[in-house]
């Protein structure tokens, strides 16, 4: 039995956003408890030279919503990156999970060799469906939940790998 385009990436997809959105429960709550302003942690980066924790969230976003309209066949909707509470970051979120939701597998699943193409800053990448998934989609959209992860971790905020993963 072979994985379909749709199953190897929408409920993954979903699953990582809705932990994502209970890791900024979790971020809100500690720094409320801790007296902590919230654009501390929101502005806070692990290094001088990497992105801040909403430019993490806003990139990874970015990565899913993209996938699912380009391989659908979709316009990709124009999210601003203007997201400076908890609340805008968990608004964000609820809005990807909800657009990749409005997805259905037909419009998904037969797109392994379907062209794609978009600009990446000043580069044009090309990709084929699959390829486009699991080399450039996938690798990205983990990388950035796992930053925001780390970045949140470092700040203080009490998580540990459960709540990356999510429920069992």
């Amino acid at each position: 039995m072979s994985l379909s385009m749709y199953q190897a990436s929408v409920p993954p997809i979903v699953r990582f956003l809705e932990s994502l959105s209970t890791i900024l429960d979790k971020a809100a709550a500690f720094a409320e408890a801790n007296k902590i302003k919230p654009e501390v942690m929101i502005g806070y980066r692990l290094r001088p030279d990497m992105l801040p924790l909403s430019a993490q969230i806003q990139i990874a976003t970015d990565q899913v919503k993209g996938f699912v309209s380009r391989v659908a066949g979709a316009e990709v909707p124009s999210f601003p990156d203007t997201e400076a509470t908890f609340a805008d970051l968990k608004a964000r979120v609820a809005k990807t999970i909800a657009h990749i939701k409005s997805f259905t597998p037909a419009q998904i699943d037969g797109t392994e060799n379907k062209d794609i193409a978009f600009k990446a800053g000043p580069n044009e990448l090309k990709f084929k469906g699959e390829q486009y998934l699991t080399t450039w989609v996938l690798p990205n959209f983990y990388f950035h939940i796992t930053t925001a992860y780390a970045i949140l971790r470092h700040c203080g905020v009490p998580l540990g790998k459960r709540d990356y993963l999510g429920p069992a």
